[in-house]
């Protein structure tokens, strides 16, 4: 069955990109509502933004989503890999500001928000995307492909210079409550070399080594209480795939693999698999496919606890 969150919760902080305060409430939605953002603080013309694959303005810093008339909202991809990875199909998410708060770099506060409130079952049944056929993007040495297969599958391979970082790979099944134990606590990552370009062009004024970001230097963890998991980088990149694929606006049954891959390239992936004839189609999940979902067998006791 299709799902909301029981009652509203709020989360506020800083964007990482922006330095602004912001708070998002996510909110209950009806049944084939799907996720929305709302802009609250704009007062004039459409507030409503798609949390959908279309309405992606490509970056390779984070997720924006735009409406048609230009309004947006950024780094959405932690929260939309929250949702998905627990299951909620159906939600409105009030915002006060342009970009989502980073909080502590990954998932895990609204992961654990979530399941806090409780997960409110519908009386409607969950709508999937099975993949049909193979799709493929590349980008230089980046790659993202999306295959058939009966579950969502995602397998990461990221490799940098940095000694600290190195070649990392990881591949898990997205049900039985995998995300939340294994992904959801993996903060965002960065090179201390890209932290001292970004800030020096206006941007990354929210982020803090050790409070929203691990930073890397070499074959130094720069930032203090080191790593939550040794590969801790490559699992970031699999909890950032997630949320990505969650724009497409319903679960996916398909296998995603990323090779250096990212959001603006996930994001190109997304929209060639929907531009391809016979490449996907839509489907009703009976009680088997449900429990191949993204969310399915999430129990509160695995998730992690974070200091």
């Amino acid at each position: 069955m299709q799902t909301t969150i029981k009652s509203p919760i709020s989360f506020s902080g800083t964007g990482l990109h922006s330095g602004a305060p912001a708070t998002v409430t996510v909110r209950p939605a009806g049944a084939h509502h799907g996720i929305w953002f709302c802009r609250e603080d704009v007062v004039v013309g459409d507030q409503l933004i798609p949390a959908r694959w279309d309405a992606v303005n490509r970056s390779p810093l984070c997720t924006k989503l735009e409406n048609r008339t230009g309004l947006s909202v950024s780094t959405v991809e932690h929260l939309m890999a929250a949702l998905a990875g627990c299951g909620i199909h159906n939600a409105l998410i009030a915002i006060d500001g342009p970009e989502a708060p980073i909080l502590d770099g990954s998932a895990i506060p609204f992961v654990r928000g979530f399941m806090q409130r409780g997960i409110r079952r519908l009386s409607a049944p969950v709508m999937a995307f099975e993949v049909l056929q193979e799709v493929s993007v590349t980008e230089g040495d980046a790659v993202a492909t999306i295959a058939p297969a009966d579950t969502l599958r995602i397998d990461f391979e990221i490799d940098f210079v940095d000694a600290a970082i190195g070649h990392q790979q990881k591949s898990l099944v997205m049900n039985n409550g995998s995300f939340a134990r294994e992904l959801c606590d993996s903060r965002t990552f960065c090179r201390q070399a890209d932290v001292d370009a970004m800030r020096a062009n206006g941007l990354a004024l929210g982020g803090t080594a050790g409070e929203n970001a691990v930073v890397f230097d070499g074959d130094v963890v720069t930032s203090p209480g080191g790593l939550r998991h040794a590969d801790e980088p490559v699992r970031h990149k699999m909890l950032d795939a997630l949320g990505d694929l969650a724009l497409a606006g319903a679960p996916l049954l398909g296998h995603y693999t990323g090779k250096r891959a990212g959001h603006s390239l996930t994001n190109t992936l997304l929209r060639k698999l929907f531009a391809t004839p016979g490449a996907v189609r839509m489907v009703e999940c009976d009680a088997q496919m449900s429990s191949r979902l993204p969310g399915y067998g999430l129990v509160w006791d695995e998730i992690p606890e974070v200091a």
